[in-house]
């Protein structure tokens, strides 16, 4: 098998091999993109083995392909696979595949597509992606159905999941318990405001992040407050302005006017800038998708031991506790010359239990295969890097939440790019930095919107 990363000349965003556009849209930051053409060569294959092509856009997601196709070559000798992974920068990777599927030829056998970009290939009644649903089967009852929904157009599944990226809250407890606050206490946004108040007012720091350069937790309060950003249940016509979302923001903009929340560095925790001040003690409480442990792992040492992970501030009475936040769905070609072997491989290394156990491990991801949140050998396994540095477990967590997973539905709206685009640009500064009042904002973006969009 053999990894090949690719660079276009001249690019000017950098991909980290762990601060992944998967999970966060389009964030980039550290490490910048190989030289192009640069060959790794990883574990060998069987001389008869069938030859798989992929693209992928972030490079830790290869080594996880590259060891689940050694586990499939050992359990399926019979049908074995020569894996080749091509890595390409996020934006350089959706444009060629996009190129490709519009000319009827040149895409891979298997390929990562981004959440925020995934509409663009399963528009029509003949997409270019593969029907999936079958291959699943074997999976389905264990697998987290509302991140398979996020895939899923017409009653068929055209992407696997990578993880659930279910919203939680992290606490820096020895910030919080110098001030006599206790974490375990805040179960919904009212607690949040009034903890971040307290924080705010004894310390001059700030508690909780009012996020300008990314539009993650807005999504997560207007779920749980029972709306959507679009009409027809998340799929019909732009409808920023809607009761739900002006009450959902309201509340966040709230919060950020009591002290509770402070724009951040670099408008996102996922940002380099953010890195820093998290990690000096800048800020008490993060809430973000589960796969942010991989940051405060890989970026702030010096929280080791002080963060606890706990279930995300929730409204009152909802039945939505926490979506997922960001995403990478996995597809195969319509067209692959492979594609019975390609969509049995891409079920195997997506929704398997190995490939699951491996997310967390490796990435430190929250799995959507859930038998691997049962196993506690995994789950709470001393030695796992990941436990280690957090006080609590966050399969803890996800069980206690697991059935409160919401989905929404407007992540699957092919025009939700232009909606993400606009409220990052230009209405979170509106309401966080400007004090605009949110029902003008929202209002000013639906205008806006509908003559984006028409």
């Amino acid at each position: 098998m053999r990894i090949r990363r690719l660079a276009a000349a001249g690019a000017a965003l950098g991909l980290s091999i762990t601060a992944l556009a998967a999970c966060g849209g389009e964030t980039t930051t550290g490490e910048t993109s190989p030289a192009e053409g640069e060959v790794v060569t990883g574990a060998p294959a069987p001389e008869d083995a069938t030859k798989l092509s992929m693209w992928v856009f972030a490079e830790l997601h290869a080594a996880v392909y590259d060891e689940m196709a050694i586990q499939w070559n050992e359990e399926n000798p019979d049908k074995a696979i020569d894996l080749d992974i091509t890595v390409y920068p996020y934006q350089d990777m959706h444009d060629k595949l996009l190129l490709a599927a519009n000319a009827g030829e040149g895409m891979p056998d298997l390929v990562d597509i981004e959440v925020n970009k995934f509409s663009n290939f399963v528009k029509g009644d003949n997409p270019p992606l593969a029907d999936l649903s079958a291959a699943a089967e074997p999976y389905i009852d264990d697998v987290v159905q509302a991140r398979l929904d996020l895939y899923s157009r017409n009653d068929k599944i055209y992407g696997y999941p990578t993880h659930v990226g279910a919203f939680v809250a992290f606490y820096n407890e020895e910030l919080l318990e110098a001030e006599g606050i206790d974490y375990t206490t805040i179960k919904t946004w009212d607690d949040f405001k009034e903890a971040g108040v307290k924080y705010h007012d004894a310390t001059g720091k700030s508690f909780g992040t009012a996020n300008t350069g990314v539009w993650f937790v807005e999504p997560l309060v207007v779920a749980q407050n029972g709306g959507q950003v679009f009409e027809d249940d998340g799929m019909g016509a732009v409808a920023v302005n809607s009761p739900e979302s002006v009450e959902a923001m309201e509340i966040l903009a709230d919060m950020e006017q009591a002290g509770a929340l402070s724009t951040i560095a670099g408008g996102s925790p996922d940002a380099e800038e953010a890195y820093g001040v998290i990690n000096n003690g800048d800020f008490a409480a993060i809430v973000y998708p589960a796969w942010y442990t991989s940051r405060f792992v890989d970026y702030m040492p010096d929280l080791a031991g002080k963060i606890a992970i706990a279930p995300a501030p929730q409204i009152e009475g909802s039945d939505t506790l926490t979506i997922g936040g960001g995403g990478t769905g996995t597809a195969v070609s319509a067209s692959s010359p492979n594609l019975e072997l390609a969509t049995e491989f891409n079920a195997f290394a997506k929704l398997s239990l190995p490939a699951n156990v491996a997310v967390w491990e490796v990435l430190g991801f929250d799995p959507v295969n859930m038998s691997v949140w049962e196993d506690e050998a995994v789950t709470h396994n001393p030695d796992n890097k990941f436990n280690q540095y957090f006080t609590t477990n966050l399969f803890d967590v996800l069980n206690s939440v697991k059935d409160g997973i919401g989905h929404f539905e407007s992540f699957s709206n092919p025009n939700l790019p232009a909606v993400d685009n606009w409220f990052r640009t230009v209405t979170l500064n509106e309401i966080y930095e400007n004090d605009v009042p949110v029902q003008e904002a929202l209002d000013q973006a639906q205008t806006d919107l509908e003559n984006e969009i028409g």
